[in-house]
């Protein structure tokens, strides 16, 4: 299965980057059809997870997903899932 993955660690104190690394991937699942997008803020404070979560909670973001998946074995990832038309 083919997936798309953005680690968040080089850019952690970039808050406008992380938001355009966020919104050039969740656009590139959708234009490539790629069912699912790994996500990883990391362990740290929890802090860069919560804004990435904010971002993923976006109206015009969460229609663009299926679903949104908290990686239950490590708490410094996340799963984007899509279901293509």
């Amino acid at each position: 299965m083919a997936k798309l993955k953005l680690d968040l660690h080089e850019i952690f104190n970039k808050g406008h980057t992380i938001e355009s690394e966020l919104n050039r991937i969740i656009n590139e699942a959708v234009e490539k059809r790629i069912p699912l997008v790994e996500i990883i803020p990391g362990k740290g404070s929890g802090q860069l997870k919560k804004t990435v979560l904010r971002f993923l909670e976006q109206a015009h973001i969460k229609k663009l997903y299926h679903r949104l998946e908290k990686d239950s074995k490590n708490f410094g990832r996340l799963f984007v899932h899509f279901k293509h038309k």
